[in-house]
């Protein structure tokens, strides 16, 4: 029998962060084969871990919560065997504290779906009363103006455990942020029952979860990927990508070939000068202080009417985030961090002098959760039959999140393969 003579098809993917590599993981879980292309000098773009000289240890660039209910991001962690390097509680469980007064208190949704937790007081929120949780069904029926606080009243509930999640889940202040992109977290997860609400982060980091053992599992396979590799424009003929303008000169797409564009909104927006996307962000604000705390019952606080927002109890670290942060973009750091570490202590029961710490401003982190912004999200194709979009900032149905950007991958792949069957 004569050897067939069919072009072997290719999938270019430009952009190395997660919803890059979701995308090279499914094609590749096809038999295709992958090439990707990340312009910085190693793959994982918002979600990786660095060794930090001054302070002597690795650290994220930002902390990530995630929950057992984003099956994407499971998903993928399962695909590169790495599901077993996340830490956190058996169960869901998110302790509280009140800086304003100190309360503190537990939530512990039940495992079911039948929300009988709500009916403890030693599990549900301190102060809020059965209408108020009823009252969380108006995020169901959101308009694609409404926004959480114009459509939720301020009580118990919405400010010890709406609010931060919102602010957390959206990175926007919950009185701006889409109404229905944060009751997309919660359908997710709490309305779901709290199997699917089991908190969990990288044990180590985030490289060590999802960058590296991605990163070995493809080229372990046959993927290649080029670092230092910045796509600078796109060749167009005959209504599709035909090249690919690199350091080294042109990548040929061939008629068989597909491309991913999974850079982010702005590379994206350069590459395809006609696409809309997201152009108001929001900042996201990490402190690392050098110094082990006791990780208590779920190796983590949630924090209300302070400063910090989660704190986390991690190997030679107390790592804080705060959210929807532009507000603190001009803040001096070690003012800032001087405000934190005492939160630290009263959250983590310490009491210690402030430790060597490190922060890090993302100013750009993720792009403002707003109904107006939402709008901007374009779908994942592009009119163009061989190209299509990847990334968090995409209308993925979830704000920009890991889920939403691996989900993304996942759905890019999902096309290539329906488009161009294997030959």
């Amino acid at each position: 029998m004569p050897e067939s003579t069919t072009p072997v098809s290719v999938t270019h993917i430009i952009g190395g962060g997660l919803a890059g590599l979701a995308a090279a993981l499914a094609l590749t879980e096809a038999g295709r084969r992958v090439v990707i292309y990340e312009a910085g000098p190693a793959c994982g773009g918002r979600a990786r871990s660095y060794f930090d000289r001054e302070l002597g240890c690795r650290i994220d660039n930002g902390n990530h919560l995630l929950l057992s209910g984003n099956r994407a991001a499971m998903r993928y962690l399962d695909i590169v065997g790495a599901r077993d390097t996340l830490a956190g509680p058996a169960g869901p469980v998110f302790p509280f504290m009140d800086l304003r007064g100190g309360q503190r208190w537990t939530l512990r949704p039940n495992a079911g779906r039948l929300p009988w937790w709500v009916f403890s007081a030693r599990r549900g929120v301190p102060g809020a009363r059965l209408a108020d949780y009823a009252r969380l069904l108006r995020l169901r029926f959101a308009g694609a103006e409404d926004t959480v606080g114009g459509l939720l009243p301020r009580n118990a509930l919405y400010e010890r455990l709406i609010e931060p999640l919102a602010v957390s889940g959206l990175n926007t202040p919950a009185d701006a942020g889409s109404a229905r992109l944060f009751w997309a977290i919660i359908a997710e997860t709490l309305a779901r029952g709290g199997a699917n609400c089991v908190p969990c982060w990288p044990r180590v980091g985030l490289s060590e979860s999802f960058i590296d053992p991605a990163v070995a599992w493809l080229q372990a396979r046959g993927g290649v990927l080029h670092t230092g590799h910045r796509i600078a424009a796109l060749e167009q003929a005959r209504g599709r990508v035909t090249g690919l303008a690199g350091p080294g000169g042109a990548v040929t797409v061939s008629d068989a070939d597909s491309v991913v564009l999974a850079a982010p909104a702005a590379v994206s927006a350069g590459l395809l000068p006609a696409l809309h996307v997201p152009d108001a962000h929001e900042a996201i604000v990490n402190l690392h202080f050098k110094l082990q705390v006791p990780a208590g019952e779920a190796g983590f606080w949630g924090l209300v009417g302070g400063n910090a927002e989660w704190v986390f109890a991690k190997t030679g670290i107390a790592s804080v985030t705060i959210s929807a942060a532009n507000r603190l973009l001009d803040r001096p750091a070690e003012v800032l961090a001087r405000a934190v570490w005492p939160e630290v202590c009263r959250a983590t029961g310490i009491v210690a002098p402030m430790p060597q710490w490190r922060l890090i401003r993302e100013k750009r982190a993720t792009f403002s959760a707003t109904p107006a912004q939402h709008k901007r999200r374009p779908q994942s194709t592009t009119g163009l039959p061989n190209l299509l979009l990847a990334g968090d900032w995409t209308d993925t149905g979830l704000p920009a999140t890991i889920e939403g950007a691996i989900r993304s991958g996942f759905a890019a792949a999902q096309q290539v393969t329906a488009s161009r069957p294997s030959a």
